[in-house]
């Protein structure tokens, strides 16, 4: 990520700058990712502000601070809801948390023939990576409206009901190998069975502001990429475990995250209806997700290079939408 040399001008082009000789193909991907969101105009993807508070030194009180919002009594009015650019830092300290938990779980299983640290070693290093982004989708939510609690419920509870749920739709339908076609149906089912809870807890939630969609999204993805990997570990040994574990870096966190904020960029305040699922704007992300999923498992040729370049595009249209979403706090603020 920290590769990107984002432009920062976020003028929308003129028709004569728009097509140089050698155009910036991140500035078109943006620009055409941020008109889904109904805005045509390139995002500046600034991630060395973004992460800039990651290096930094903070207290346990402003961590603990951060993990308070979204009860009755803390979750702030809209009018001291913040549309600066978001600055995540915490979940970093929870990735080194993990890290430091991992190397003794490791260090006990390798030097002292631990076996039975070795459940104990899949579950959190399936778990590091996927519950790390979780925690920078919450911070992301700069509303403060769905509390720790909420988003643990949903990562638990709804990242193993969407495996569930992926599971009854593989009922439907007999994969035997792997092929092109093949990661194109199970693209479709797993991102499918992702949407299902993620539209139940929006709904059950009353999200209605993109961040919400986000991070509500985050959390099944991060819960179904966290329980797949461990099943996966378990049957095919830590190696699997190893490469899952960093390439869910950009894997089904990011999708259902995507997916998340489509879903309630389209219902915005209103009851969640069928009719929302079938909006342009919805269907453009979802079919984006479903492609991203299906290249990852497609049985091609340079792989990491391939895998490379599908993060760094889920990542670009994460940023898009966390622009779409401070966006909409200054529409809001302005139509108040």
């Amino acid at each position: 990520m920290s590769q990107l040399q984002p432009t920062v001008t976020p003028a929308e082009p003129s028709p004569k700058s728009a097509a140089p000789v050698n155009p910036n193909l991140l500035d078109s991907a943006t620009t055409q990712l941020n008109s889904w969101t109904g805005q045509r105009r390139k995002v500046p993807l600034k991630l060395g502000s973004m992460f800039s508070e990651v290096f930094k030194t903070h207290s346990e009180a402003a961590a603990e601070q951060l993990f308070i919002g979204g009860t009755q009594t803390t979750t702030p009015s809209l009018a001291t809801v913040s549309d600066s650019p978001v600055k995540p830092w915490l979940f970093a300290r929870v990735l080194l948390i993990f890290a430091l938990t991992i190397a003794i779980l490791a260090g006990s299983y390798f030097l002292f023939d631990g076996e039975k640290m070795y459940i104990s070693l899949i579950f959190m290093s399936a778990l590091a990576v996927p519950f790390s982004l979780l925690m920078m989708f919450f911070e992301i939510n700069t509303f403060r409206n769905i509390s720790i609690f909420k988003v643990t419920k949903i990562f638990m509870v709804g990242g193993v009901a969407s495996v569930l749920t992926t599971m009854v739709l593989y009922q439907l339908v007999s994969i035997q190998n792997l092929t092109v076609l093949t990661a194109i149906l199970v693209a479709f089912i797993e991102e499918t069975g992702k949407l299902v809870m993620i539209a139940y807890y929006v709904k059950r939630i009353q999200a209605r502001f993109i961040l919400n969609g986000l991070l509500i999204g985050a959390a099944i993805g991060a819960g179904f990429a966290a329980f797949e990997t461990a099943g996966y570990a378990q049957d095919l040994g830590l190696s699997v475990l190893l490469v899952r574990s960093i390439s869910s870096l950009g894997t089904h966190t990011l999708w259902g995250a995507i997916n998340g904020a489509a879903l309630v960029m389209v219902k915005g305040d209103r009851p969640l209806a069928g009719p929302m699922f079938r909006d342009g704007r919805f269907l453009r992300f979802f079919g984006l997700t479903i492609v991203l999923h299906a290249l990852w498992d497609m049985p091609l040729p340079f792989e990491w290079v391939r895998i490379g370049l599908l993060i760094i595009v889920a990542w670009v249209t994460v940023l898009v939408l966390i622009n779409a979403g401070l966006r909409e706090i200054r529409t809001l603020r302005a139509g108040a």
